[in-house]
């Protein structure tokens, strides 16, 4: 069991870790590294929109993840290498509770293996192999480190992260899972030390996008409701404007655009329109008859009205209460000439909630179950490896195309170590032609064909070339011992819940 130590003099980087690398072994809780993804339903409501838009146009644009280049493409050494920390041990796929004793030869591919899609820090939609497995609440995704830590800024959470099972060219059979939190080991976070590049990421409910119904709702439904939704503007005229206006059970926003304001002008001005302005009586007697503005505007309006009219209006006309109790006003009016201004339009908005577009598939377990998970067991022993392959070899020559998963089985070696500079040195070995894209696939240890589930002993991490001829012909994955078993069971008891 290897453990990356503090040097000497330096420092103190998290509670605890100080006392774990002295004595050069940690418990568990500093073995474990949490980080959040999407922090909220509305957060992965958005981040399902990202790649569901427009046909699940962003989940065709993705590359395979491109970590690994032809430099990096060598040979294993077989040196060093892992040491078991604790008994082996093992929690039980997701719908194989109870043993069988069927047997059949044909490998059947499992139901719960998948691409994760994320976009990295250079803005690069990327993808990965992984698989669904056990957990409390059938909720909880394994895939390698660096599927889900950006290693190019210090090891930050990729953003937009979901798990797709059975994805094919664009159709997501099973629905979208949107990460809400990544667990791996404190090694892999802090030092990204690649004998620790594995993760486990909690995913919310599955859903499903497309088509949909519309209906018509009220503002503040339209407000609340966190599917898709559409608002439209509609012309209306003034009467309905002022209905609606009235109206408190109306479940539409009414509202007007308002005109420009007409601007003075004279009789003459092309297009001018007149309006009248209420003026005293001494006012219009002064006034000149004709064309103009400040011109008599017609001949005075007198109209009889109510008492409560007359005592409230408090224009310049004049006011008359005659004997008999009878109440009068006299309306005077001069010419107002003005070039012609925007007629105020009105409008009313109506809102609508798209139904059936967006809907709940469930838990990831539930829909696709789960594999087990197991640690600290013997190298030696077969397994079978599943992966969506994609990338060229080292001299170029393309045996895959990511649509389809492929799969290996043998096995795995024993103590090996590759590159120093990604500090392996306990890895496991088996020897497989995949190529990039197949990193974060599962190896499944005791697959049943029959039920397609196994233990996932381990999860595809660098891709090798052992005899010298630029293709790759050894996968290897990081030894899951103890502290990996912390990691995994720390991510396995951990909620996540629903996006709709």
């Amino acid at each position: 069991m290897k453990r990356i130590l503090i040097p000497a003099g330096g420092a103190i980087l998290a509670t605890g870790l100080l006392a774990a690398g002295l004595a050069g072994t940690a418990t568990a809780a500093s073995d474990v590294a949490s980080d959040p993804m999407a922090k909220s339903a509305a957060d992965a409501k958005a981040i399902a929109d990202f790649w569901s838009a427009t046909n699940n146009a962003a989940l065709k644009a993705a590359k395979e993840s491109n970590v690994w280049d032809a430099g990096d493409v060598t040979k294993l050494q077989s040196k060093g290498g892992y040491s078991a920390d604790s008994k082996p041990g093992s929690s039980v796929p997701i719908g194989q509770e109870k043993k069988t004793t069927v047997k059949v030869q044909n490998v059947n591919l499992p139901k719960t293996i998948g691409k994760v899609f994320f976009v990295n820090s250079k803005g690069e939609k990327k993808w990965c192999s992984a698989t669904s497995i056990q957990s409390k609440y059938r909720n909880l995704v394994a895939t390698a480190g660096h599927c889900v830590y950006d290693t190019a800024t210090n090891s930050d959470v990729m953003s937009k992260w979901v798990f797709v099972p059975g994805y094919y060219q664009g159709k997501t059979p099973f629905g979208i899972y949107v990460g809400k939190q990544a667990f791996t080991h404190y090694d892999f976070d802090v030092y990204e030390d690649y004998d620790r590049d594995y993760a486990f990421v909690t995913v919310y409910n599955g859903i499903q996008l497309g088509g949909g119904t519309a209906k018509k709702v009220s503002k503040s439904d339209f407000e609340k409701y966190q599917g898709i939704k559409d608002a439209k503007d509609v012309e209306i005229s003034r009467d309905e404007f002022r209905k609606c206006k009235l109206d408190p059970t109306s479940i539409e926003a009414c509202w007007a655009k308002r005109g420009s304001k007409a601007e003075p002008a004279g009789p003459d001005f092309p297009g001018a329109e007149v309006t009248k302005t209420e003026v005293a009586k001494e006012v219009y007697q002064a006034a000149k008859v004709g064309k103009g503005n400040g011109f008599k505007f017609g001949e005075p309006v007198t109209e009889n009205v109510t008492k409560a009219v007359y005592d409230a209006y408090t224009g310049p006309g004049t006011k008359v209460q005659d004997a008999r109790g009878n109440y009068t006003i006299t309306h005077y009016y001069t010419q107002q000439w003005s070039k012609p201004g925007t007629a105020t339009k009105f409008y009313k908005t109506e809102f609508f909630i798209i139904e059936g577009a967006a809907k709940d598939v469930g838990r990831l377990g539930d829909v696709v179950g789960g594999q087990g998970v197991s640690w600290n067991q013997p190298t030696g022993k077969y397994v079978r490896v599943f992966g969506y392959p994609a990338a060229p070899h080292p001299d170029g020559h393309k045996n895959y195309t990511g649509i389809t998963p492929k799969w290996c089985y043998g096995k795995t070696s024993k103590k090996v170590v590759g590159s120093a500079a990604k500090k392996i040195e306990e890895h496991v070995a088996l020897k497989c032609a995949m190529t990039e894209g197949a990193d974060g696939g599962p190896w499944l240890l005791n697959y049943s064909n029959s039920k397609r589930l196994g233990y996932v002993n381990g999860v595809t991490s660098t891709f090798n070339d052992q005899d010298g001829n630029k293709r790759v012909d050894y996968i290897s994955s990081p030894y899951f011992d103890g502290e990996t078993a912390a990691v995994y069971k720390s991510a396995a008891n951990v909620w996540s819940g629903k996006i709709l």
